[in-house]
């Protein structure tokens, strides 16, 4: 992976993310992702490179993490977001764009009637960078998403009323 650089470091406690995200939402679902490694989950992403625009990278995570071709919309949310994890403080800066996937990505049918959890079946399993990442279909309702542990929390509460427009936020969940 030489020649690729994600635009993120880490300063003695303090690390510093340029992320970017994709609101995969169908069916009144919305996509999550669980790396092995994690007890949380997070919409599909990742790190935005040296020399890539926003949506050149999410378009390129979707790839790598989803095994298809995204179609990257419109940006919804550009965050600059204050958070602690596991011991490190986080400044992130985050752009959240609209994505459909193929029609035929994994969307379960008649199971999904009720709440989704990732007790269920993933929709989707792949491997990125030596991590097992599960994609799951959650039902876009606060218990679901609170349940499931969704983060950044500030999302939670956003992805039943999309903006028209884009919105900027700071938000801190420190």
């Amino acid at each position: 992976m030489s020649g690729r650089w994600a635009l993120s470091f880490l300063r003695g406690e303090d690390k510093f993310n340029y992320r970017v995200a994709g609101v995969i939402i169908r069916r009144g679902h919305v996509l999550v992702c669980r790396e092995d490694r994690d007890d949380f989950v997070y919409l599909p992403g990742g790190r935005v490179e040296i020399g890539e625009a926003s949506d050149v990278s999410l378009a390129r995570e979707i790839r790598e993490e989803l095994h298809c071709a995204g179609d990257v919309g419109r940006l919804l949310y550009s965050v600059e977001n204050f958070f602690e994890l596991e011991g490190v403080h986080f400044h992130e800066i985050g752009k959240y764009y609209t994505v459909n996937l193929p029609d035929d990505f994994p969307f379960p049918d008649a199971s999904l009637a009720g709440e989704s959890t990732t007790d269920q079946a993933p929709a989707f399993v792949s491997d990125d960078e030596g991590h097992v990442l599960r994609f799951y279909w959650v039902k876009i309702e606060p218990d679901a998403l609170a349940g499931i542990n969704l983060l950044p929390v500030w999302i939670r509460a956003r992805l039943d009323d999309l903006p028209l427009q884009t919105e900027h936020l700071i938000e801190d969940e420190r």
